[in-house]
């Protein structure tokens, strides 16, 4: 009874490009009445995916409701940002319904979790669950893992090999912290990668938990929202590679801000960005390019080799017509030069 008073925090995580964005800007699109706030945390300094979700902005969830921390992962800069950014929300008027929490990609929610337990908000908010997004089609491909069958043989071959790569440790621990687990992109992952995935999460996850695939985050909010799990209480169940640790770094990636000015064919843009994604391992690719010619900005979005392109807003008057993207790879596979080249042609 005592979380009754509590306003009740999703936090929804889950791979680069997994989905998160387009599963919160549905949650926006379907409150029923909710009246909801939402945190998006950004890896790298270009925010986009708050960008997003403020176009999809609407009474039940305005714009003063959507918050963006951009440069920083929010579970290892709680008394900078996550807390005080938790507090500005509380103490909005009227006060949120629910509150949805976006972690950047790269983003382990256990930390984030403990967070709640500090003074300044514990006795104010409550987790109310933790929903994990995975890419079917990448996780039953194995991607999470550069090359799986090579680190798989090296343990084999090695008992003192006792650690994953990053990707793999990133992918574990936000299922293990999971209340549910969304296998997104099933129609283009096809039913045959669903089951693959379905079975891949059922072998990692170390607790029982639903698995529900869905197409463009269209799912029904009372199946993610309203849980009552009261996660920050649970996390003995919910481990990590980095229980132990006081914290934890980023230091196994990186990303950085491609600028370019207007380019003419978004066709050519995709398809230097698969090959980039082909030659250095990148993993993501988010930003906006101006197309000459063209008054709408677009919106780019790639995950590995996938790219995505459409036209989101026009360009306003007084905005810079340029093209400004976010690359993210593991450490040391991607840099200024080689992304410029790269994109250059």
């Amino acid at each position: 009874m005592r979380n009754l008073s509590k306003v009740p925090v999703t936090v929804v995580t889950g791979f680069l490009g997994a989905g998160k964005t387009t599963l919160i800007s549905h949650l926006i699109r379907h409150a029923n009445g909710r009246r909801l706030a939402v945190v998006v945390n950004e890896f790298g300094t270009l925010g986009v995916d708050g960008a997003i979700l403020e176009h999809c902005a609407i009474p039940d969830c305005p714009a003063e409701n959507i918050v963006e921390l951009a440069n920083g992962c929010i579970c290892c800069t709680v008394a900078d940002d996550f807390i005080p950014t938790i507090e500005r929300l509380l103490a909005l008027e009227p006060r949120p319904d629910h509150i949805l929490i976006e972690t950047s990609g790269l983003a382990l929610p256990k930390p984030l979790l403990r967070a709640f337990d500090w003074p300044a908000i514990r006795s104010r908010v409550t987790v109310d669950g933790v929903i994990a997004l995975a890419d079917a089609e990448a996780v039953a491909a194995g991607r999470f893992a550069p090359d799986p069958a090579a680190v798989a043989a090296q343990r084999a071959a090695d008992d003192e090999v006792e650690h994953d790569t990053p990707l793999a440790e990133v992918f574990e621990d936000q299922l293990a912290c999971a209340d549910v687990v969304l296998l997104t992109k099933a129609d283009l992952a096809g039913a045959d990668a669903v089951t693959a995935a379905r079975a891949i999460v059922l072998a990692e996850a170390p607790r029982p938990v639903p698995i529900v695939a869905l197409v463009d985050g269209a799912i029904d909010p009372g199946v993610i929202l309203g849980l009552g799990a009261a996660a920050e209480d649970d996390l003995a169940a919910r481990p990590s590679h980095h229980d132990g640790f006081d914290d934890h770094e980023h230091d196994d990636f990186d990303s950085l801000v491609h600028e370019l000015g207007e380019i003419d064919d978004p066709a050519v843009l995709s398809a230097r960005l698969a090959a980039l994604a082909r030659d250095r391992d990148v993993l993501r690719v988010k930003g906006y390019a101006a197309v000459r010619g063209k008054p709408m900005r677009l919106l780019v979005q790639a995950v590995g080799a996938r790219v995505r392109t459409s036209y989101d807003r026009p360009w306003r008057a007084d905005e810079l017509r340029r093209t400004r993207l976010v690359v993210i790879a593991e450490r040391g596979r991607v840099d200024a030069a080689s992304v410029g080249a790269a994109l250059a042609g």
